[in-house]
């Protein structure tokens, strides 16, 4: 696999053992990857800031073009990914210019930048887990309110479509196995299709149509013995308009729902730190101070280590079994280490709770109180599925959140203070131990020392706010006065106080999921099919599942002269091999396009299109629709193995060929093309331009019409770069060893 930059001179490609290798026009490697899974698709973001592969578990792997970091994986199909398509919206596409509903992203009115991943010190690596995996900040991909809309795309191996805002929001998914088909050739019923797989997707720029390719069965549900017929190759044509009509709408509510997702994640990073760093330090005190009820024991006491620091505090003599443990198994040293130990997760839990989690919570309810704010424009937002109380329940929820933090925050420096005064009392009784036995007990602030035992070695209030499932007991006069305020603030939580910061951060989690699910199930069902062009028959079911030919979406502009002069239409044009077995057609290609417009229905009368006869001695190696209705095909000559041929590379002109109407003039064979008669292409033609490879070539062709080149790879593992708009004898071939 292999894809060029949309915006700069780079050349992105897959090799077989799915490493990732980024060259600049020149051949110098920028850098190599090894994401270690299995990569099935790949494709630009529309700046060309991002690279996004597809893999064979259902994963979309987004990496940064100056790094080759990973910026973010996202879980988009259970099957492999096998095609990817990301566009953005064009501007001069439109035609009204109304822009009544441009909006701001004004947290940076009021909020410095978002927090980052914490990362704390004196961690060894692969101790932070999430975090070593995320050392850079999560770009705001959509936070530049001046971004365009852009919408990536995803075809996965069962027939599933996904799509994504700034490929990152889920906002839709479909599966073509489920959708009603219209088929004249079935008399307009609704059809549908059968153990579909796909294989290539293309939206428009204007994000109103989706074209998919795809393997599979074709069938009536009120007449199965159709089935055997129609298992082939089908041109599936998509209503996605939704995102047309209702791009303003959607661009705000993704570029919210983004950056909270985002935040979240600094939020789970950061208390998963915290929990950890309090984990390590409560390990080793618990393990130095396990010693002393050994020690009582073997001494034939039966009291309790509180017992014997509170004897110790307020009695006049030490019983044998703390003086052993203090001065010979704790000690000074064992003593100052807990210490430090205890301090430093202090410090560094302090520091992520300052400038991480308390930011990300504050940053996430002011989104949320925006997206709050536009759920109550029902009549713009409704349509798109952002339900006004499902946000207010997830307004509610952070709001306790944000109170958790602040509780957490105040518990915990009480809690270290508590801890500092019961080391430091501690201490001065080790050091009189060891110097001189005596019965001289220091002086300490008794109330603190009994509240730390009494609390912290019974049970610890960190690690219970830090449980997912630990329930804190509030008296009843704070839970009475708690419920009034609630009420009075209009709120309906009157009992966050006995949850812990864990379980309420887990509540949040799933309102969000609840809230954002409604605008994804509200867009999935506003896209349905358009209809559907059988292309081309494969009776075999296993040529069904292993069929890979050559194929090419693309939409070219129209010029629109009923509106403004920078308006246009766009119209698809898709370009495909036939098998030799099918159509009883024999080394052809085929060209069909829709020249009605992308806004209205799909009428499959003005589908039309030609087919191409290649030279019998060779073969069409791979293709591509390339810019101004321009064809580019990669011819391989064919020749015994002991004596490799030559290639060929051809530029047709579409309009040099003479489109057919592909009526509906026999219903019963659906498959119009084959009433086409195919034009003879010959390698001296004058349809277009025509240059010679001196290597036998595989796939893939990789063009890139933004750059006007195109890199063939030849059966030598050589890559050849040719300037397609360039004379033959005026350009420069270039050839990089792949080994």
């Amino acid at each position: 696999m292999a894809e060029w930059n949309p915006e700069k001179d780079l050349l992105a490609m897959v090799t077989d053992d799915s490493k990732v290798l980024l060259h600049r026009f020149n051949w110098q490697r920028l850098w190599t990857i090894s994401p270690g899974k299995c990569i099935t698709s790949i494709c630009w973001s529309p700046d060309g800031k991002i690279i996004a592969l597809g893999t064979e578990d259902g994963l979309v792997l987004l990496h940064d073009v100056e790094n080759g970091k990973m910026l973010r994986t996202i879980k988009s199909h259970d099957v492999a990914i096998v095609c990817l398509n990301w566009e953005e919206d064009d501007p001069l596409s439109r035609v009204d210019k109304d822009e009544f509903l441009s909006y701001e992203d004004r947290t940076t009115r009021f909020f410095p930048p978002a927090p980052v991943m914490p990362r704390i010190g004196g961690l060894s690596s692969g101790d932070t887990g999430i975090v070593d995996e995320n050392e850079e900040a999560i770009p705001e991909f959509c936070s530049a309110s001046c971004q365009r809309f852009n919408i990536l795309c995803t075809g996965g191996k069962d027939g599933c479509v996904c799509f994504s805002i700034f490929g990152i929001f889920p906002v839709g998914r479909i599966n073509i196995n489920k959708i009603p088909i219209n088929v004249e050739a079935f008399g307009k019923k609704n059809c549908q299709l059968q153990d579909a797989s796909i294989t290539k997707v293309s939206l428009s720029k204007n994000l109103q149509k989706l074209v998919v390719l795809c393997y599979g069965k074709l069938i009536d549900p009120d007449n199965l013995s159709h089935n055997c017929e129609t298992a082939g190759l089908h041109c599936l044509y998509l209503d996605t308009s939704i995102f047309f009509n209702r791009k303003n709408e959607l661009h705000q509510v993704s570029q919210q729902a983004s950056s909270i997702q985002d935040l979240i994640e600094v939020v789970r990073a950061s208390i998963s730190l915290i929990s950890k760093q309090w984990s390590n330090a409560m390990n080793l005190f618990h393990e130095k101070f396990s010693a002393l009820p050994d020690l009582i024991a073997a001494h034939g006491a039966e009291s309790s280590s509180e017992d014997e620091f509170l004897s110790l505090l307020f009695g006049t003599r030490t019983s044998p079994a703390l003086h052993q443990f203090l001065a010979s198994s704790l000690g000074e040293a064992g003593l100052k280490r807990i210490a430090k130990a205890v301090d430093s997760a202090g410090r560094e839990i302090r520091g992520v709770v300052s400038e991480h989690l308390q930011p990300a919570v504050e940053i996430i309810s002011f989104r949320l109180a925006e997206l709050r704010g536009l759920a109550r424009w029902r009549s713009r937002f409704q349509i798109i599925g952002l339900d006004e109380k499902l946000i207010d329940g997830v307004t509610e929820s952070i709001g306790m959140l944000v109170v958790q933090v602040e509780r957490f925050s105040r518990v915990a420096a009480i809690v270290l203070y508590l801890f500092q005064n019961f080391f430091t009392w501690v201490l001065k009784c080790v050091k009189i131990l060891l110097n001189e036995p005596t019965d001289q007990v220091p002086a300490a602030n008794s109330e603190l020392v009994v509240i730390f035992l009494k609390f912290l070695l019974d049970k610890d209030p960190i690690k219970q706010l830090l449980e997912a499932n630990e329930r804190i007991d509030c008296d009843m006069d704070t839970a009475r006065h708690i419920e009034q305020l609630v009420v009075f603030g209009g709120f309906t939580d009157t009992q966050f106080l006995e949850r812990s910061l864990v379980k309420q951060f887990n509540e949040l989690q799933d309102s969000l999921k609840e809230a954002f699910l409604m605008p994804f199930t509200t867009i999935s069902s506003k896209i349905h099919c358009q209809g559907l062009l059988p292309l081309y028959p494969v009776t075999s079911s296993d040529t069904l599942s292993s069929t890979c030919a050559p194929t090419s979406i693309t939409f070219y502009k129209v010029e629109d002269s009923l509106h403004a002069d920078s308006s246009y239409k766009l119209t698809d044009y898709v370009c495909f091999k036939i098998p030799d077995e099918s159509l009883n057609k024999r080394n052809c290609i085929g060209v069909i396009k829709n020249s009605g417009n992308c806004c209205t229905a799909l009428s499959m009368a003005s589908l039309s299109g030609f087919l191409l006869h290649m030279p019998d001695e060779y073969e069409c190696v791979d293709l591509s629709l390339y810019k101004d209705n321009q064809i580019v095909l990669l011819l391989s000559e064919r020749s015994p193995s002991d004596n490799p041929g030559r290639s060929w590379m051809m530029m047709l002109q579409t309009q040099n060929f003479s489109f057919t109407p592909l009526s509906r003039t026999f219903p019963a064979n659906i498959y119009s093309l084959q009433k086409l008669v195919a034009a003879d292409l010959q390698l001296d033609t004058d349809y277009g331009k025509v240059r010679s490879i001196p290597h036998n070539v595989s796939t893939p062709l990789a063009v890139s019409a933004s750059r006007g080149v195109a890199c063939v790879f030849s059966s030598r593992r050589h890559a050849l770069v040719y300037i397609l708009d360039e004379d033959e004898d005026e350009d420069e071939d270039e050839a990089s060893d792949m080994e």
